[in-house]
């Protein structure tokens, strides 16, 4: 095992099959609709023929998703949620992560990772996705060994082929699957989904590390990255379903979806006092509002510490 990590929880091998209707007798049976019948029996025939699977789980929409199309294939009892916790993972992820598992049924082991203290991540390159996913890439193939898992699966989907994912390379040397491109589901194919089997991850918000929020060049520490995941809080507690605030040292640069920027610009007062407390000078509003990966559209020889002035990952990569 890699000295930066020690597994920290296992949780579930609970020996009843699939509380998603399929296998288990007894088991509530939850059954998509004609529309979704489609697309839910190309991603269980991409998933049936695996015999066992360990998938890398975050508790986000996509990767809930491929866990739960995979009990309705392969049986719980044939499944293993992988999860890495760190400083870039919110608390409150890792809460709604493990409770879908143990919904499902399917045995969860949590591992805890040190990627700050690897200079290669902590020096926030472009290619900083790739140097983290490789090593989850190798403890999940560990743990898949210790469990029996025959196959490692992400969420990546369609839409991830759009945007800078070197994450997604490393998965492909790693030998991960992803199933929810095999299958030809992108974003609204897979919410539209979750929402037929029940999952209750199908309208959540889109997650991604904590990194994601400091532009490229600038190194990433444990402040910074305490400072982004309380400000996002601020965020949340004003109402704002789906928000980032990007780190540019002394300015907080938050966005809001388009429709709630008229919103967001009547709080102005609260968000900039609460942001400054947490050590913020300035806070700015994006007028662009939210979108995945913004910290992707500062040409490279712009990006701090490679080049110029300023310049994002989930299962897949580095959008976010």
């Amino acid at each position: 095992m890699s000295e930066r990590r020690r597994r920290v929880d296992v949780r579930g091998a609970n020996e009843q099959e699939d509380r998603l209707g399929r296998r288990g007798p007894g088991a509530s049976h939850v059954e998509p609709s004609h529309e979704a019948r489609g697309a839910l029996e190309r991603l269980e025939a991409e998933l049936a023929e695996l015999g066992s699977a360990c998938v890398a789980f975050s508790g986000g929409v996509d990767s809930s998703l491929v866990l739960a199309a995979a009990v309705r294939a392969l049986g719980a009892a044939r499944v293993v949620a992988f999860t890495a916790v760190s400083a870039t993972y919110l608390p409150e992820e890792l809460r709604a992560a493990r409770d879908l598992a143990a919904g499902l049924g399917v045995r969860h082991v949590v591992v805890e990772t040190h990627e700050l203290d690897d200079p290669a991540f902590a020096g926030n390159p472009r290619e900083r996705c790739y140097v983290c996913k490789r090593e989850l890439v190798a403890e999940m193939t560990r743990v898949a060994a210790e469990t029996g898992c025959a196959a490692l699966l992400d969420g990546a989907n369609l839409d991830d082929l759009g945007d800078q994912r070197p994450g997604m390379r490393a998965a492909a040397q790693g030998g991960v699957a992803h199933p929810l491109l095999a299958a030809g589901l992108g974003k609204d194919e897979v919410r539209r989904l979750s929402r037929e089997l029940g999952l209750a991850t199908w309208d959540a918000p889109q997650q991604a590390c904590l990194a994601s929020r400091i532009p490229y060049g600038e190194a990433i520490t444990v402040e910074k990255l305490q400072a982004v995941a309380a400000a996002e809080r601020v965020l949340h507690e004003l109402g704002f379903r789906q928000g980032r605030v990007r780190h540019h040292g002394s300015i907080a640069r938050v966005e809001v979806e388009s429709a709630e920027l008229g919103r967001a610009l009547e709080a102005r007062e609260t968000l900039a006092r609460r942001l400054r407390a947490l050590g913020f000078t300035y806070v700015t509003l994006d007028l662009q509002g939210f979108r995945s990966g913004s910290m992707n559209e500062a040409p490279a020889a712009q990006a701090p510490g490679e080049g110029a002035a300023c310049g994002g990952p989930a299962s897949a990569g580095a959008a976010a």
